[in-house]
Parts: structure tokens; sequence; C-alpha cells
């Protein structure tokens, strides 16, 4: 089996086999050339992944399956999205939201729920979705103030 190697600023050199590969049919809001991503465990047990940019290495989002922080997290799939992803209601798929930590405050750390993240997991084809659903903020707190303490 091939593996596969590239140069990252926050992992350094990353070795992956070709399966691994996220590919997104558009990228990523804000970054529409950066279509290659492997999915990498933050530590053992935890929530958190790294989606790290295979087309440049200096590119990586902490995400999180919003599940774990949202419980009735439960959008509706687009239809465009479910056809470029090649989804129906058999097709097992990964969810994921993206992570952001402001400098300094981890407690007030958010996730974006407006624009999840879904994966076909037979293919590893994906996309992000934008929503446009008021129960779903770009910045929902994932901890509450008491609970950050």
């Amino acid at each position: 089996m091939t593996t596969l190697a590239i140069n990252t600023t926050r992992f350094g050199e990353l070795t992956f086999e070709p399966a691994d590969l996220v590919t997104f049919v558009g990228g990523i809001v804000g970054f529409p050339d950066l279509r290659q991503f492997v999915l990498i465990q933050h530590q053992e047990g935890s929530s958190y992944r790294w989606l790290q940019s295979v087309d440049d290495g200096s590119v990586a989002f902490l995400v999180v399956d919003p599940s774990d922080f949202v419980p009735d997290y439960a959008p509706e799939m687009p239809q465009n999205a479910a056809l470029q992803l090649g989804l129906d209601a058999d097709t097992p798929r990964l969810v994921y939201t993206i992570v952001t930590i402001p400098r300094g405050r981890p407690h007030d750390m958010t996730v974006n729920l407006a624009g999840p993240v879904v994966v076909n997991a037979n293919t590893g084809q994906a996309v992000q979705v934008v929503l446009e659903d008021e129960r779903y903020p770009i910045r929902h707190r994932m901890f509450t103030n008491q609970a950050a303490a």
C-alpha cells in the first residue's frame, strides 16, 4: 500500500494512506483552492480532530462532532449537498463543525453550527454546507461560563 507524506506547520512530517484523504468538492469557505485534507485525532479519547490540508501544510482546522457539544444538533441536509456527495438515507456520513478558539481565551471557544463539514464515509468526498437556519449560529459557545470555570 502506498504511503503519502506532507510537511505541516503544526504536526511536522505527517504520513497517511491515500484512503485517509478527505476531498472537498468545492473547497472550504474562504479556502476554495484547498481540496484535499486528512483527519487527525487530536489525542486518544478526545472529541477533537484536526482537518489538515494536504494542499497547504500551514492550514489545519480544529473540528468536532457537533453532537458531542450540542445534543439536539440535527440540521436538514440541503439537497444540492446530498447530490454532490452521492448521499442517500442509508449512506454513512461524518459531520464535523469547525472550532474557533480566541487567543488566550480557550473558555470562550465557539463552534460553527451554520457551516458543518459533511463527509461521505464511503467515498471520502466532502462539502462544507452553508445552512440558512437561525437555530444554528456561526459562533455557538461550546461551554457555559460555569462549565468553563
